[in-house]
């Protein structure tokens, strides 16, 4: 297994254009990047993903994954089948984006919960299982390698728990291999900053936890800071790794402690921050020093090949 670095591109949608974001991953030497899902996605023709990919290339970038929208697929756990029907079509967008621009993966959340409807749990687990189902076959025959699910840190955002996120890969992983000729596999996307905290605030199961569970059916992951009860995300400047919990020296240790059980022999993990406040001269442009920082940090654990 071998593990590169990659950079998450939310933070610059509408702040920086892609040229910008390019040209200071070279600088840092980071080939990879994950393009994240934005607003105009479901309605952009396929001249877009064309340049941008060529735009990509030219400073000898690979976007290697896509990862929809936040909450944009939340459709298939409401049980309202307009919402379940959009939620359907957008994946299939994802999906059709992801070929054009020649990614590995595509990815989206499995959906959320009502908070008022917790008895939607299992109609809604089921729901997201049939399409995803189908949608396995839909992304083998646009040549996309796999599809993948965020753990999440919320109970209401399914898969949270290590026993979840087992027993999804699981169920999946069964159907794949029971159709390989027809359908493409299904993985998790980890977080190294995702833990659980209930209710009243009390971790139920840490980040380390979360992460070590998910390796066995992980093929991508996101690098990111967070606090100890996983309110708040920010990078790995030397601020804040002081205010964060998560050690990069024991996200290394995992990682190459459990080298045998990772599925996929080419690794990224990708660096994905909030970056400063949106929207403001005084503030965004310290994104590049945010962003610097922090990929500076993770060279000194995880240096560029």
């Amino acid at each position: 297994m071998k593990l590169h670095l990659g950079i998450k591109s939310d933070t610059v949608q509408n702040r920086f254009s892609y040229e910008w974001l390019f040209g200071l991953m070279r600088s840092l030497r980071v080939v990879y990047l994950q393009l994240g899902g934005f607003f105009e996605m479901p309605f952009l023709e396929d001249g877009y993903y064309h340049e941008i990919r060529d735009t990509a290339e030219r400073y000898g970038i690979r976007i290697k994954s896509l990862y929809a929208r936040h909450r944009i697929t939340a459709g298939f756990f409401t049980t309202n089948p307009y919402l379940e029907k959009a939620a359907r079509r957008i994946y299939e967008i994802y999906i059709h984006a992801g070929a054009v621009l020649g990614v590995d993966y595509v990815g989206a959340n499995a959906g959320v919960l009502y908070q008022d409807h917790p008895e939607y749990r299992d109609e809604g687990i089921g729901c997201y299982l049939s399409h995803i189902r189908e949608l396995m076959q839909l992304a083998k025959e646009s040549g996309i390698r796999g599809l993948t699910v965020e753990t999440m840190s919320s109970s209401y955002e399914w898969p949270t728990t290590p026993e979840e996120i087992r027993w999804l890969a699981c169920e999946l992983g069964d159907y794949h291999e029971r159709h390989a000729d027809s359908t493409t596999p299904f993985y998790i996307l980890g977080d190294v900053s995702h833990g659980f905290a209930n209710r009243e605030g009390v971790v139920v199961h840490s980040n380390y936890e979360i992460f070590e569970a998910a390796i066995p059916y992980m093929c991508e992951f996101h690098f990111k800071n967070t606090d100890s009860i996983f309110n708040s995300t920010f990078g790995f400047s030397d601020e804040e790794r002081e205010m964060g919990v998560v050690d990069l020296k024991k996200v290394k240790k995992i990682i190459y402690g459990n080298e045998a059980l990772w599925p996929v022999e080419e690794l990224v993990g990708y660096l994905e921050i909030p970056g400063p406040k949106f929207g403001r001269d005084y503030s965004d442009p310290l994104l590049e020093t945010q962003l610097t920082s922090s990929i500076e940090a993770l060279h000194r654990y995880f240096p560029p090949s």
